[in-house]
């Protein structure tokens, strides 16, 4: 196994995972402790996914604590003059959130129920960012009674409403989400930085301008910068770099028209990673270097001071740090494919149903010698498009009740689950040390009846 020495900790930790045959590109994609006995056992931070299967079930999502933390310090070693803020959607339980801020990061949330988790385990609310389209009085109260440190607006009609709720005695800072015109982004429906989707106000047609002498002309309101997302899973650093100048260009008219300098300047997240071996990834390291320099070069020519950058990784953070774990229930043989069918599905990944995600299942529990065979892993509902991993090659012999893993599963899994056919959320496990804890349990029958009142 190589390592790496962390940025700025003074200690090793491992950043490539191998089995006992050597196979480092195997196990590219997988959080730097995982190693594999000779029989096959797969382990992660010295726990082996099939004990953790069978003292929790499956489906079952496994978090490498330290491959978190590993990833938090490098955005931190690479932004040592920014905010860097977890984007929450990504993933977020209260373990989590005391993870988050031992390493010193910010927050990045979309509602009052991520907020309200992160402040009751005792997030602290000057950290926190709330930002979201469509904002419900709820979440702009919830923001207020809580003291977040900032709201970004989104829309025009957003200002009079959050300027009334934070009342003429009251004081809030606030950024301005602004739509670049940029375009970037793993799918059509992840790309959120051009004019024509629900995000921010444009630049090009002139309401980002109009919004921001809405927000001055309310005292109550604190405008401290620009905000944008251009969309998830970006591999390269020059969407960002676009968007930047242009976002200084705008922070420049701001000084001309209302002699206002704005001191800080988000650049959201998406900082793509790799679900399989091989894949682009972006390089945070990279990509700070480039924007500093961008940044540096676009306000001495716009004769501005540097403002105060943010960025927002949320997936590049949490996402390899997950494995999800499964047991097949059946298997079916059709002329040039097998279908592998487990006990999970789009309930608990729906993401290559949304977006066509290709992962790199593998088997745990047992080494097999038989030869790969071309299989669709397929999920257990009612669905025809209820497909996890299509045309992977795994071993011939797959049978019901071997386990399967999915590296890579940290982030926008269980986030975006759901109970359809009352089929419960799987449970998340933390692994350090060869040690496992329990942080969030499985969803029961018993949850899902409590909910349902109208006998």
């Amino acid at each position: 196994m190589t390592v790496t020495e962390l940025p700025g900790s003074g200690t090793e930790e491992p950043r490539a995972g191998t089995g006992a045959d050597g196979a480092a590109e195997e196990y590219s994609v997988w959080p730097a402790t995982t190693t594999e006995e000779p029989g096959g056992r797969v382990l992660i931070a010295g726990v082996p996914l099939d004990d953790i299967a069978d003292a929790h079930g499956t489906p079952v999502y496994v978090l490498d604590e330290a491959e978190i933390r590993y990833r938090c310090r490098t955005y931190r070693s690479a932004f040592p003059d920014a905010d860097v803020h977890y984007a929450a959607k990504a993933f977020l339980c209260r373990g989590l959130v005391r993870l988050v801020d031992e390493e010193g990061l910010g927050l990045d949330v979309c509602s009052a129920g991520e907020l309200e988790l992160a402040v009751t385990a005792g997030f602290p609310p000057e950290r926190i960012l709330l930002h979201g389209n469509a904002k419900s009085p709820a979440d702009l109260d919830t923001a207020l009674r809580l003291g977040v440190g900032r709201i970004v607006i989104d829309s025009a009609s957003e200002i009079a409403r959050l300027a009334a709720a934070v009342g003429p005695r009251g004081h809030q800072k606030v950024m301005l989400r602004v739509t670049p015109g940029v375009g970037a982004g793993g799918h059509a429906k992840i790309r959120t930085g051009t004019d024509d989707q629900k995000f921010g106000l444009s630049l090009r047609d002139g309401h980002a301008q109009h919004a921001v002498a809405r927000v001055l002309g309310q005292p109550q309101l604190e405008l401290t910068g620009l905000h944008c997302h251009l969309g998830s899973q970006i591999t390269g650093t020059k969407p960002y770099l676009t968007a930047l100048r242009r976002l200084v260009g705008l922070t420049a008219r701001i000084r001309d028209a209302h002699g206002v300098v704005l001191p800080e300047l988000d650049l959201g997240g998406g900082h793509g990673i790799a679900y399989r071996p091989g894949d682009p990834v972006l390089d945070p390291t990279a990509l700070a270097r480039r924007l500093r320099a961008a940044l540096a070069e676009s306000c001495a020519a716009a004769r501005l001071p540097v403002p105060r950058l943010l960025v927002e990784p949320g997936r590049a953070v949490v996402g390899p740090a997950g494995v999800a774990v499964y047991r097949v229930l059946a298997v079916k043989t059709t002329p040039g494919r097998a279908f592998v069918a487990v006990d999970g599905g789009m309930s608990d990944n729906p993401r290559p149903a949304l977006y066509g995600v290709r992962y790199a299942p593998r088997l745990i529990g047992r080494r097999s010698s038989a030869p790969t065979a071309r299989t669709t892993v397929a999920g257990r509902h009612c669905e025809a498009g209820d497909i996890l991993a299509e045309d992977v090659a795994l071993p011939a012999d797959l049978r019901p009740g071997d386990l399967l893993a999915v590296p890579v599963a940290g982030a926008y899994h269980l986030s975006m689950a759901s109970s359809y056919n009352l089929v419960g959320r799987p449970p998340v496990v933390a692994v350090r040390d060869g040690a496992a804890r329990l942080l969030v349990r499985r969803e029961t029958l018993e949850d899902l009846r409590a909910r349902d009142v109208g006998l």
